[in-house]
């Protein structure tokens, strides 16, 4: 069954129960010059103000990405880090790598034995790796921005000192989570009122935050790794027993790097290199996909999800042993995309029965040598392009607050294998190429992506989500592509999930109670997802001369706006 843009083919995919009813009504956000999609609805106005101010995207990038910082501290940040991918009218490509890095005191075997606790990589402040946002977003300003950073950082250092009103969704996720912003001072004062709780529509103001973002604002990046900020992280960092140095911050740069890319049914993709695994993934599952027809079957099949599935697994294996930081180890990209190698991965799946991961390994010779986050999307006039994904790693990081300073802290130490071959807080199996090490940024999963047809500009997306993040960019792409969705279907459209280890199928409950009965046949293993963590892709398509910006509902906070 092969799916159009009608509202006729949407109808009898809801009546069938492949997607849900409310998918329904949800239309794409149109608009001819520029487009904002983003995860919070007052960090998205702030983009757009900049692109109407006659900002490109880079600039309208690095305010949406400060304003996130203040308006959802989810994920949104200055105390993590993350990743640019910029695309600009003329053709030129970019990836900003402004991942966390490892402390220099830090060990292979941190949170192992004697000292050690599983949940210090998860929880506190030696869970607190070196953020990297402030330095990524001057990075990018400075090579690819043109207007004044000072212009660009304001709107957030305002929304902090004046207030914003607090939307259901953010009180509902203050509560949810509580429990573990309750145990830091400084967070349970700021997010919690001290645990009497933010009600609906009440103001939020954070001053010492506008104090950081203020400072940042007239001084730039050099107050956050040298300057108030710095001292007064390091220091707090020392009286509670943390690991990040004045030195540690001092050293911190973010860094260039050349993006992936490869092709996909006469479609070019532009995607994230090491240390993110996702782009290697995305390229090598939909090489995968290319020749078994697999899209034949119809979306929401049980058969096209079968091999939606299988191509997962068979990633998620050689993630889990050859990946890592590439300033620290040789990643084997070129092996694990070579179109032989690719050929005979695919090749081992059964079209009718599922693999048991116990059953299939990573399949590269041994010798062979080669949480949460927030993702926005922003096109401007020119045709300038770029996709952010940044990550304070679990919701609301690590839980702590700098006193002082008012900006959460990452827990992205546990993206490191901080046992390699034992599962981390995703569930993700990791070998020694992602062990800790000083100096070095953790494996991740993000992926932001871009689409060209020809040479023109087709699809920017990405999402935040953990290691269910590149099975979500891979099925939106395929849901457009192979299934003939738009934007907005493309993204409501039920997902699932296989990442090898734990051996279970992951599906949303859109998914038909027919094709999970098909799945159990097929020999899987299933669960329901849980719906507090679902991957939220955000998307901007271009067609027919109008940008199409598609918002993931599952966040239920954020849109897409244009003009």
């Amino acid at each position: 069954m092969q799916i159009r843009d009608s509202s006729r083919s949407l109808l009898f995919l809801v009546v069938l129960g492949l997607i849900s009813p409310q998918a329904e009504a949800r239309q794409p956000a149109y608009a001819r010059k520029a487009m904002v999609v983003a995860q919070e609805e007052h960090a998205a106005d702030v983009g757009l103000a900049v692109l109407r101010s006659g900002g490109n995207a880079v600039d309208a990038a690095v305010a949406v990405g400060f304003a996130l910082a203040v308006t959802h501290p989810y994920a949104g940040n200055v105390g993590g880090g993350g990743f640019m991918l910029v695309r600009l009218a003329d053709g030129r490509l970019a990836f900003i790598d402004f991942r966390e890095k490892a402390p220099a005191k830090a060990s292979h075997d941190m949170y192992r034995g004697a000292g050690g606790s599983a949940t210090d990589s998860v929880v506190g402040w030696r869970a607190v790796g070196v953020p990297g946002t402030v330095r990524g977003f001057e990075l990018a300003h400075k090579r690819y921005g043109h207007k004044p950073w000072l212009e660009l950082v304001k709107p957030a250092v305002d929304l902090a000192a004046n207030g914003f009103e607090v939307s259901y969704a953010q009180m509902d996720s203050w509560k949810y989570y509580g429990s573990l912003l309750a145990q830091f001072s400084e967070s349970k004062r700021i997010f919690l009122k001290n645990g009497v709780y933010y009600d609906w529509h009440e103001t939020f103001r954070q001053p010492e935050l506008a104090r950081t973002l203020d400072r940042i604002a007239r001084v730039g990046a050099s107050d956050f790794y040298e300057g108030e900020t710095a001292r007064l992280l390091a220091a707090a960092m020392v009286e509670n027993g943390g690991l990040v140095s004045l030195a540690d911050l001092h050293d911190y740069q973010a860094v260039e790097r050349r993006p992936l890319e490869g092709d996909y049914k006469g479609y070019h993709i532009i995607t994230a290199p090491p240390p993110s695994s996702g782009g290697v993934g995305l390229l090598q599952m939909l090489a995968m996909l290319n020749a078994t027809g697999y899209e034949k079957a119809g979306a929401g099949s049980a058969e096209s999800y079968h091999y939606l599935a299988e191509v997962m697994r068979r990633f998620y294996a050689d993630r889990s042993e050859y990946l890592g930081d590439p300033d620290s180890v040789k990643n084997p990209i070129s092996s694990l995309l070579d179109p032989a190698y690719v050929r005979n991965r695919g090749a081992t799946i059964d079209p009718e029965r599922a693999t048991p991961s116990e059953q299939l390994g990573p399949g590269l010779s041994v010798n062979i040598e080669d949480t949460e986050t927030t993702h926005y999307n922003i096109v401007d006039e020119q045709g300038n392009a770029v996709a952010v994904t940044y990550t304070l790693n679990s919701a609301y990081g690590s839980g702590v607050t700098v006193p002082g300073a008012g900006f959460l802290l990452n827990d992205e130490m546990d993206d490191f294998a901080t046992k390699p071959g034992a599962p981390n807080k995703f569930a993700l199996v990791q070998g020694e190429k992602n062990a800790i090490a000083p100096g070095k940024r953790p494996l991740s999963s993000m992926t932001p992506t871009m689409l060209l047809k020809g040479d023109k500009l087709f699809l920017v997306l990405g999402a935040p989500g953990g290691s269910r993040i590149t099975t979500a960019v891979l099925q939106v792409i395929a849901n457009i592509i192979d299934f003939g969705m738009n934007v907005q279907d493309a993204i409501d459209f039920a997902r699932i999930h296989h990442q090898w280890k734990p051996d279970f199928l992951e599906f949303e409950s859109g998914v038909s109670p027919d094709t999970v009965a098909l799945f159990k046949r097929m020999g899987y293993q299933v669960e329901e997802s849980h719906p507090r963590v679902p991957a939220r892709v955000e998307a901007i398509e271009v067609r027919d001369g109008w940008l199409q910006g598609g918002h993931d509902g599952r966040g239920h906070m954020g849109k897409a706006i244009g003009y």
